[in-house]
């Protein structure tokens, strides 16, 4: 990278330092919220949308619960001009919902947008111009006091339309490209512009400072904003609004500082959809807030719902390790995670935890309408027994000795690794049931029979090589007496056999499962796992199921 040397810093930093914002740990409040998703983020469609779908999505947002949305450009084409008349015609906006419209600052532009807005309820009416040092030199070639009468002379016109026209309107200004603008520049246009609307109690005013291309760090935005909030005239009648982009990846990170620097209001978009590297995503603002037990005033219990309409309206797709929305956000293929959450899910179900503290899962996946099941744990060649265990306990009701979660985490591996592939639930569970269930070969049992309860004496059939056998023997108890007779017959020796039973819960409501491990001299050990109505005879199962496994 040989070029590095034509980039020179093109923020200014405020004149007098501002880091009051740093003593502040978290956002106690949520923002007011405006959506800018239907002019931002459908300018940003390689097809935008057209009536229908931009309703759709309308109503969607109004769902989720923004009470502010941005719903066009007016005056840009007739599509916008149509879709922000049939809101009003129809009546199709909630009482407790405001719109917002932009406009440039040119007589006719601003005019057409107020013929859209007659007979709105309320709406937010957005002027802007750019005031960076790039765009006053290189776009409009003006010297500062030509761009601050831009903005004035729109400032005028505003508040002369808005008395001509039927409806309630409140008034925002943007000095675009507010991160290329020299602060004093900023602060005092931004001031002009307030003494034209003169804002009240009754009728604040919006002062919006978007980061429309990022070009700081994000405590040098913060700093910028807390500047502008400190010295901006009208302050306790000014609602401060930010609206960052994305460019350096950072848009999450301006916003949070930004609102801890003074700003009370946050434009952006669902999943960060807009022009170049899009604008703040407000799902990943919101749920940020709500993993540090703030009400973010926004509904994403069903984001899986959400994300679906989001994509089939415009195209996009929100990737897989995207924020809260992504497929694979909460999932865990590594063993250690799979297992700490998979402890963690159980500590929570044997406790009374009043906070969510589960390891590696920030917020509780099913607050945002995810299953635990297929969402959290998913298993490949890099899984461990803790994710595995948890899958067969949660799916299929079956809980493995820790032993033989072990033994059977690499039988998985080893799976999914030659198969160079995830494996599904069902995959897993059918590897366990070919591995330890009910194996009857090289010997079947068949049946068993009491002969005398003193010693436990046991008769045992058995299938060998097609022939069918009675063996006897005596033990300290049943499943004692048939392991003493099968080592005898087949001339085998095996010790430490380590057993455990359960009922099976999911899939049958009468079957019993045991789980037993038997030590071979060479010791290694061997596992099988029996299932039948029965609980002996299912003890009986998986003992010649690890028998079978030995003699593999």
């Amino acid at each position: 990278m040989k070029n590095y040397e034509k980039y020179a810093r093109g923020y200014f930093m405020p004149p007098k330092t501002s880091l009051n914002w740093t003593r502040k740990e978290y956002i106690t409040e949520a923002p007011t919220w405006c959506s800018v998703d239907l002019r931002d983020g459908n300018q940003a469609l390689i097809v935008p949308m057209n009536l229908e779908e931009k309703l759709e999505y309308f109503q969607m947002l109004v769902d989720i619960g923004f009470k502010e949305i941005e719903v066009g450009f007016p005056a840009a084409s007739e599509t916008e001009f149509t879709f922000l008349r049939t809101l009003i015609e129809q009546n199709l906006i909630p009482d407790d919902v405001t719109i917002q419209v932009l406009t440039q600052s040119r007589e006719h532009i601003i005019r057409k947008t107020f013929e859209s807005l007659e007979g709105a309820k309320k709406a937010v009416v957005h002027l802007y111009n750019s005031t960076s040092i790039a765009q006053r030199e290189q776009v409009f070639r003006k010297s500062k006091e030509e761009i601050i009468d831009i903005a004035l002379t729109g400032a005028k016109l505003l508040k002369q339309c808005a008395e001509e026209t039927e409806g309630n309107f409140q008034f925002q200004y943007s000095p675009e490209s507010f991160t290329g603008t020299e602060i004093e520049f900023a602060l005092e246009i931004c001031n002009r512009v307030l003494d034209v609307w003169q804002p009240t109690a009754e009728n604040p005013v919006i002062i919006n400072l978007p980061a429309t291309v990022s070009m700081s760090m994000p405590h040098v935005y913060a700093s910028q904003i807390e500047y502008m909030s400190e010295h901006m005239n009208y302050r306790e009648h000014v609602i401060l609004s930010l609206h960052p982009h994305n460019d350096r990846g950072t848009g999450v990170a301006d916003a949070e500082l930004g609102m801890l620097a003074g700003a009370q209001r946050v434009e952006g978009t669902l999943f960060g959809n807009g022009e170049r590297t899009g604008n703040v995503d407000i799902v990943t603002l919101a749920l940020n807030m709500y993993s540090h037990g703030v009400d973010p005033k926004l509904n994403f219990e069903n984001l899986p719902a959400i994300l679906s309409v989001y994509e089939r309206l415009t195209k996009m797709r929100v990737g897989e390790r995207h924020p809260y929305g992504g497929e694979l956000v909460f999932t865990a293929f590594s063993g250690s995670h799979q297992d700490a959450i998979a402890k963690g899910l159980k500590w929570r179900e044997e406790k009374e935890c009043r906070y969510w503290t589960v390891p590696y899962l920030p917020i509780d996946p099913k607050d945002i309408g995810r299953e635990y099941e297929g969402d959290i744990i998913r298993i490949n060649s890099q899984s461990g027994k803790g994710g595995i265990g948890y899958i067969l306990q949660q799916k299929y009701g079956l809980d493995l000795p820790a032993k033989m979660r072990e033994h059977f985490g690499y039988c998985v591996k080893n799976v999914s690794d030659h198969q160079q592939k995830e494996l599904s639930p069902d995959e897993i569970h059918d590897i366990f049931l070919k591995a330890y269930v009910n194996i009857k070969a090289p010997v079947e049992f068949v049946k068993y029979r009491a002969v005398d309860d003193a010693d436990f004496q046991t008769v045992v059939t058995i299938r060998s090589g097609g022939d069918v056998k009675e063996i006897t023997g005596t033990g300290n108890g049943r499943l004692d007496a048939i392991s003493n007779a099968v080592q005898t017959y087949l001339g085998i020796e095996y010790r430490d056999l380590t057993y455990t039973e359960h009922a099976l819960e999911a899939g049958s409501k009468s079957q019993a499962v045991s789980y037993i491990g038997i030590t071979a001299a060479d010791g290694s050990v061997h596992w099988g796992c029996g299932m039948d109505v029965d609980i002996m005879t299912s003890s009986v199962k998986a003992l010649f199921s690890a028998l079978n496994n030995m003699s593999r």
